[in-house]
Parts: structure tokens; C-alpha cells; sequence
């Protein structure tokens, strides 16, 4: 059967570890993909507002899974919303402000949210992961859709941490690693691969035909749902086991060099 979307996660898996990618090897690939009819979704726990800005000359035409599953856009249009509930988002963050050790963001809609409070160096780094980044003096009162929060935790916390979380909140929000020094928590089955399925329904397109490329825990269901799932060479060994195939590293440009394969017709794609 043939190949009619191909899905890539960006942190760890499209991207180098420069955070570039070959834009002249993969416009020309797109061309391609265009040309035959093949969908390309980007799908990342990055915000929206991030995303689109490494695609500048194809970001009205192609789809986003942005924030793990939680805003899905196709052609620049809105899809699918996930939403906390105002009851749930307290929650949460009455629990995590109990946490020492952690900074947050809470990623919403219009815009991602993080405390004065925190460290410079902390929303540097945050702001490169989000265009859209408000100071705030607390949680309590912020007009927006929530989708999910995202967590700054040592690395060396994160299994501890995971746990935690994972026993804390239950069934209001999923802990998940990834792979850049974070946990983030999103709504249960609100991941990147609801937010694929939502697209192949709309395009009519069965998950044997998808091929998807992911590094990290938050990219196991997309990786375990498509006919193709190829994790990163530079993926630990937990991920690459949920896969059916193994990309070459993020940094070799893994995943334009299987896209060649998929556009050559060579094997698994023969």
C-alpha cells in the first residue's frame, strides 16, 4: 500500500541538535510529496506559534499536531481543541506548586504562561520552545484554552518525578517525557497520535499508509499506530522498541533520509 502522510516529531528527530534542518533537501522532498499526493503533518509537544516558524514558505499548506495532540491545525484552519477544565486546571496547579525543584509553564491557546518568579536562564530557554510566552505573578485567573503544562525538571528527577505525577493527578493529566529535559502533562488520549487520527479521518487515510518518526516518550502511540513507525538511532532503547524501524540520527538528517526511501520506492516502502 502506498505512503499518503508522513508525520515527524521535531526535537531530537527532524531537527538536529542545532535545532536546523536541511530546508533546501526537504523543500525539494515536500515538492515531491506534494506533487503525489502525500500529506505532511508536523508533530511536536512545541507551541503552535514555534512550530509554524521553521516552515515560513509551507505553513498555510501543511498540518500541525502542535502540543503533543492538544491543538491540531490543518492548512492554518483549527481542527481539534483539547481543553482543561477550569476545575482540573487548578487542580493541577495547586499540586505542582507544591512540588520544589520544578518551573512551569502553563501552555494555552493565545499564549504559554510562566511565574516572574522563575530564573533568567529558565525563560531563555523557555522562550526558544515559545513564541508566544507571558510573565505572570501566579496561575489563578488566566483567560485561555489550556492544553497542557509543560515541566522543567532535572534530568536526573525526571523517572522520579513521572512517577509522581503519574500517581498524583490519575486520570486528569499524563505525564510524559520529551527528550529535551522536560516532562510535559497532557489530557488523557489527547497525544500526537489522536491528533493523526483526527487528520486521516478527514483525509480519508488508514494507518498502514502513515509513516511516523519520533525520539521520545511523548512519541510511543504515533510510533506504535502507524504501519510505518520509525524511531531516531539516537532514540533509547524503551523507544525504539514500540517501533516497527529505526531512523538514522537526528543529526545525519535521519528522517530526509528516509523520506528519500519513502519517494524512491525503496525498502520497507517497495
Amino acid at each position: 500500500m502506498s505512503v499518503k502522510l508522513i508525520a515527524v516529531d521535531m526535537d531530537g528527530s527532524f531537527l538536529s541538535d542545532a535545532k536546523t534542518y536541511n530546508r533546501t533537501r526537504f523543500l525539494a522532498q515536500y515538492a515531491q510529496m506534494k506533487q503525489r499526493g502525500i500529506r505532511f503533518v508536523v508533530a511536536s509537544g512545541n507551541q503552535y506559534y514555534q512550530l509554524i516558524s521553521f516552515f515560513p514558505e509551507i505553513k498555510d499548506e501543511i498540518a500541525f499536531v502542535a502540543e503533543n495532540g492538544g491543538w491540531v491545525v490543518d492548512a492554518g484552519k483549527d481542527v481539534f481543541n483539547g481543553e482543561l477544565t477550569q476545575a482540573h486546571f487548578a487542580a493541577v496547579c495547586k499540586l505542582l506548586h507544591d512540588i520544589p525543584g520544578i518551573e512551569i509553564i502553563a501552555c494555552g491557546k493565545s499564549s504559554a504562561y510562566t511565574l516572574k518568579t522563575y530564573d533568567d536562564a529558565f525563560k531563555a530557554m523557555a522562550a526558544k520552545y515559545y513564541h508566544r510566552l507571558e510573565m505572570v505573578d501566579s496561575f489563578d485567573h488566566l483567560n485561555d484554552i489550556f492544553f497542557k503544562f509543560g515541566l522543567n525538571v532535572c534530568d536526573s528527577e525526571i523517572p522520579r518525578m513521572q512517577a509522581y505525577l503519574h500517581e498524583r493527578l490519575n486520570d486528569i493529566m499524563v505525564p510524559v517525557t520529551t527528550g529535551h529535559g522536560s516532562i510535559d502533562l497532557i489530557i488523557p488520549g489527547v497525544h500526537k497520535a489522536n491528533g493523526l487520527r483526527i487528520l486521516q479521518q478527514r483525509w480519508g487515510i488508514d494507518d498502514s499508509e502513515v509513516v511516523t518518526f519520533g525520539d521520545s516518550g511523548n512519541d510511543v502511540e504515533m510510533l506504535r499506530q502507524a504501519g510505518f513507525g520509525f524511531a531516531m538511532a539516537n532514540a533509547r532503547p524503551h523507544i525504539k522498541a514500540v517501533a516497527r524501524f529505526e531512523a538514522p540520527d537526528n543529526n545525519q538528517e535521519g528522517v530526509l533520509t528516509v523520506i528519500d526511501r519513502v519517494l524512491n520506492g525503496e525498502a520497507p516502502f517497495n
